[in-house]
């Protein structure tokens, strides 16, 4: 079975299982970090509400046979143990079908989490991630080489990831195809970085080029990963460059990182494989028909990248196997945010005591410089960002998030960087603002030490206290 195996990409795949079971170990834990706050038993939108609603077929998940807050954490805990398993290498010391066991386990226990995770996980990143660490399970071990079939399915994927996010810019705001939108994407972007602030202030023509190299990374370059080597290592190499500027300008979670790893599947590392013996029969069999049955799943984003409505971010199946990609197909032109303030004052004055509670990664005080999160994921900030765009967005968890704060929820509390109230006294009352926020220049950053400009723009939720916030 020589044309089923090609040994010289073995390093490859070890590069790619290790810097994958890395970013399943954030993922986990991320999740063991959040969830109480936001899907916990009182959770900001909880798992049990949402399993009793929701066919099983459409979410299929674990936490539908039980769930409790200690299970959750279990099932975290565990991915954990695993994914640390996999990155030391632990799937090299087991037999191929051991082997393929134990990279099912993450892949089941984070479906699982992503499948009750509501608009908390309805991320690309959390996609992305299931659908690679399903081809990771049939890439083999130490007991094979890499499967051809399967390092193909790994660059598809890394094709839609680059090819649809291309499609949906040209595709989307103008901005795109006039070579503007840097002018304002590192201002607006959901979670700034620390130098953001620098990436927004290059030079105009500067950010033109930017622009244009994307849309060659994301437009040409991705037919290249099907060429002979080297030009495919040559292509996978140009898309690395560019997540990691990515990475210096802004927080995206692991998406960045994840893309990476999946273009490290496609180099060829210098070095001579060590003899591998021949893929048994049945673990060809089996890697076939998967192959099979995802290149024919692959329809629907196939249609979608080809149609003039294409969407971004869409499962076309509940496993999450095969997905459409795709980020930042419309740029905002201001920034908004919501701030959200408390007071034990007995009558809520505009003029009175109002203190402002400090989120970890979201802009709040101007003079707070941002932070590098990613490739951990902050998923209140980010659902944050989207409730200033529209109040509509946070509909459905934000009364609960103010009710939460004037009972001084520790769940809750441990989301934020810091509650302006001691555990033993909460706050009367909660209000929030809505503010443009704006990067200063040059001149006012040396002048006041503020990264940022605020304006008050209108009042978000008036004063509210407890009791009012479930019916606000």
């Amino acid at each position: 079975m020589q044309w089923f195996t090609t040994p010289d990409q073995w390093l490859g795949r070890l590069v790619f299982q290790r810097a994958l079971a890395v970013v399943y170990l954030v993922a986990f834990l991320s999740a063991l970090r959040q969830f109480r706050a936001l899907i916990g038993e009182r959770g900001l939108l909880p798992v049990p509400r949402f399993v009793a609603r929701v066919p099983a077929w459409r979410a299929p998940s674990l936490f539908r046979w039980r769930y409790s807050d200690r299970f959750f954490a279990g099932c975290c805990w565990a991915g954990c143990a695993v994914s640390a398993a996999l990155a030391a290498g632990a799937d090299g010391a087991l037999p191929l079908w051991g082997a393929m066991a134990l990279w099912l386990v993450p892949w089941l226990l984070y479906l699982s989490v992503v499948n009750v995770g509501q608009t908390w996980y309805a991320f690309g990143w959390e996609s992305l991630l299931l659908e690679t660490g399903f081809l990771a399970v049939f890439l083999g071990n130490d007991e094979v080489a890499p499967p051809v079939v399967v390092l193909f399915l790994l660059r598809w994927l890394l094709f839609r990831v680059e090819f649809g996010a291309g499609l949906i810019k040209m595709r989307g705001d103008p901005c795109w195809r006039n070579l503007t939108c840097l002018d304002h994407h590192h201002e607006t972007q959901p979670m700034p970085g620390p130098l953001s602030w620098f990436f927004h202030r290059l030079p105009r023509p500067l950010h033109r080029v930017e622009v244009a190299a994307n849309h060659v990374t994301q437009l040409v370059v991705p037919f290249l990963l099907f060429a002979p080597q080297p030009v495919a290592t040559a292509a996978a190499a140009v898309m690395i460059a560019t997540q990691l500027w990515l990475v210096l300008s802004g927080n995206f979670a692991w998406l960045n990182w994840l893309t990476i790893v999946l273009a490290l599947s496609v180099v060829r590392f210098p070095g001579t494989p060590p003899p591998l013996p021949q893929a048994p029969p049945w673990y060809a069999a089996v890697v076939l028909a998967v192959a099979a049955g995802l290149l024919f799943l692959s329809r629907g984003p196939v249609r979608n990248m080809l149609s003039r409505r294409q969407v971004m971010n869409r499962s076309f199946d509940p496993f999450h196997l095969v997905n459409t990609y795709g980020a930042f197909g419309s740029v905002s032109r201001v920034r908004h945010e919501v701030v959200i303030e408390g007071t034990a004052d007995a009558v809520p004055r505009p003029d009175g005591d109002w203190r402002e509670y400090e989120f970890r990664g979201k802009p709040g005080d101007p003079r707070r410089w941002p932070r590098q999160y990613a490739p951990w994921h902050l998923r209140l900030d980010w659902l944050m960002w989207f409730a200033a765009l529209s109040p509509a967005y946070a509909a459905p968890w934000f009364s609960t998030l103010v009710e939460r704060l004037l009972e001084n929820d520790p769940a809750t509390l441990r989301l934020l960087r810091r509650s302006p109230f001691p555990p033993d006294a909460p706050p009367r009352f909660v209000r929030a603002r809505l503010f443009r926020y704006r990067y200063t220049t040059w001149r006012e950053l040396r002048a006041t030490g503020a990264c940022w400009e605020r304006t008050y723009v209108r009042e978000y939720l008036p004063p509210t206290r407890l009791g009012e916030a479930d019916r606000g």
